[in-house]
């Protein structure tokens, strides 16, 4: 039988949460580069106030989940919706654009996590259903003001650089809640750390 001591427990403690660490525990802070057709958008993630969320979006994107996920949901003037990893996949063979926007991953939903961050343009919230605690891949990138959001979306990171990428995505009717008939895609998603 072996003894467990106080330091040895204290060292399976240390182990122990070590393991359970976030996905971006890592040096710097994690920017989710997509590259479009039109250019690389670089957004920050902001794990100070989202970890949950930004930890999601890091272990998707490192698997490989985003990439080839088209842009469903499109308003002029508002946002751009993407990250159906499940039905949103334009490379996938059963692809079926007309289901885009209704799926998620096979991990669990996401809690809310609400924070002070305004939703302005450049701003990446966390899409979900009507329950604030639905979160699970999907996200949108506002292209304007949209501060009416302000505490009902969680905002997990912001765009530093290739806004013009994301002007440049095809865009939906409006009576068609921006439903893209022809929507652009992320090419691919790499999480880099500065």
């Amino acid at each position: 039988m072996i003894k467990l001591t106080r330091r040895h427990f204290a060292a399976l403690a240390l182990g122990a949460t070590l393991a359970a660490a976030p996905a971006f525990a890592q040096e710097g802070t994690p920017h989710l580069l997509l590259t479009l057709e039109d250019g690389v958008v670089d957004i920050e993630l902001l794990p100070k106030i989202a970890p949950k969320h930004v930890e999601r979006v890091v272990t998707l994107t490192e698997a490989g989940e985003y990439d080839g996920v088209v842009f469903h949901r499109v308003i002029d003037g508002f946002m751009a919706q993407t990250g159906d990893v499940a039905n949103g996949d334009s490379d996938d063979a059963s692809y079926n654009l007309s289901m885009a926007g209704t799926g998620g991953s096979d991990l669990p939903d996401v809690e809310a996590e609400f924070n002070a961050e305004s939703f302005q343009r450049g701003i990446v919230g966390a899409a979900r259903s009507q329950n604030p605690n639905s979160f699970n891949s999907q996200f949108f990138i506002t292209t304007a003001d949209a501060s009416f959001l302000d505490g009902q979306y969680t905002v997990f990171g912001k765009v530093v650089s290739g806004m013009e990428a994301v002007d440049a995505l095809e865009k939906g009717p409006q009576e068609m809640n921006g439903a893209v008939a022809n929507p652009d895609k992320i090419v691919s998603a790499v999480i880099e750390y500065r």
